[in-house]
């Protein structure tokens, strides 16, 4: 191991958690997918499997972090909340429910790294700080949409449609 590229168990733990929960969030989106497809919002259902793709690519950027520096990645179980999903309201209000944990967490990772002097993880914690004040934003803004458009069928497809346009994660 290389000199100065040690962590901390604390910090170490504290990223682990992190990999499970990222994984977690992109089962939660995969779910909300399926619950699209199922009530026939087609773009709706590709923009959550979208972010789901995101979200395993933020588990590996973490797993990534600690393989670099040694450490070990630990798995654990991955408990998912039952979705009850009747709507594309229910769906995004329970997306940024779950955006709202995952960016308390990334907070507290970034005590944690603050506490134990991980100072060479400071670059990634910024990243998914910057980057959950803007998966917060964009939930915010599609709940936004859809209270605006209420139950009116075509204004759902527009908003179906444009987030179909999605052309990344």
């Amino acid at each position: 191991m290389v000199a100065g590229m040690s962590i901390n168990e604390k910090f170490q733990e504290a990223v682990n958690k992190q990999v499970v929960a990222e994984h977690q969030a992109s089962l939660i989106y995969s779910q909300l997918s399926y619950e699209m497809d199922r009530l026939s919002f087609l773009g709706m259902r590709d923009w959550f499997r979208a972010q789901a793709d995101e979200e395993r690519t933020h588990a590996q950027k973490f797993a990534d972090h600690l393989l670099d520096r040694e450490a070990r990645v630990d798995l654990t179980d991955i408990e998912l909340p039952s979705l009850k999903i009747a709507t594309p309201l229910d769906a995004f209000e329970a997306a940024l429910a779950h955006e709202q944990k995952v960016s308390a967490m990334i907070r507290d990772l970034a005590r944690v790294a603050d506490e134990t002097g991980d100072i060479d993880s400071r670059s990634l914690i910024n990243f998914f700080l910057a980057e959950q004040i803007e998966e917060e934003s964009t939930v915010n803004d599609i709940i936004d949409w859809i209270k605006v458009v209420g139950n009116d069928g075509s204004g759902l497809l527009r908003i179906d449609a444009k987030l179909g346009a999605r052309t990344s994660a």
